[in-house]
């Protein structure tokens, strides 16, 4: 079941939508940001691995999640960017450029990254795993955290 790359892009579409209501402090929708998540799914960073469940406890992260980047200013996340690879009919890579504007000083500062994202499409399209670059550091390097 091969995902059009328009179904991919809409799914990235409202995954970034979403992302920046709750920055801005608009009411969170977490039951389309947890949908967006299989029901077990794997974090996989220079730092470390994480195999976590799509449940309370994930609930409970998101919401720390976007507390957190709220306290270090964070005002937007911007996909500039996808390359989508279909693996088979039920699996596809994307790969995320994201740029995010911190609001430190008087426009802010911008950073660029990216993010690998594993999606399954069967059954709608969800993220069974992601890879990302060593962000705490990238933070640090920037005087954020």
């Amino acid at each position: 079941m091969e995902a059009p790359k328009e179904q991919i892009d809409a799914f990235f579409h409202a995954y970034e939508a979403n992302y920046n209501a709750a920055l801005e402090g608009k009411d969170i929708d977490l039951h389309e940001t947890m949908n967006c998540f299989s029901e077990q799914f794997i974090e996989s960073s220079p730092v470390s691995i994480i195999c976590a469940k799509n449940d309370d406890t994930f609930r409970e992260n998101i919401l720390k999640g976007f507390a957190f980047y709220k306290k270090i200013g964070t005002t937007c996340m911007i996909i500039q960017h996808k390359e989508v690879t279909q693996l088979d009919d039920h699996h596809a890579m994307v790969k995320v450029h994201w740029k995010a504007n911190y609001g430190k000083g008087e426009q802010g500062e911008m950073m660029e990254f990216d993010v690998f994202y594993f999606l399954r499409l069967t059954d709608g399209i969800r993220i069974f795993a992601y890879i990302t670059g060593d962000e705490q550091q990238l933070l640090k390097a920037h005087g954020l955290v």
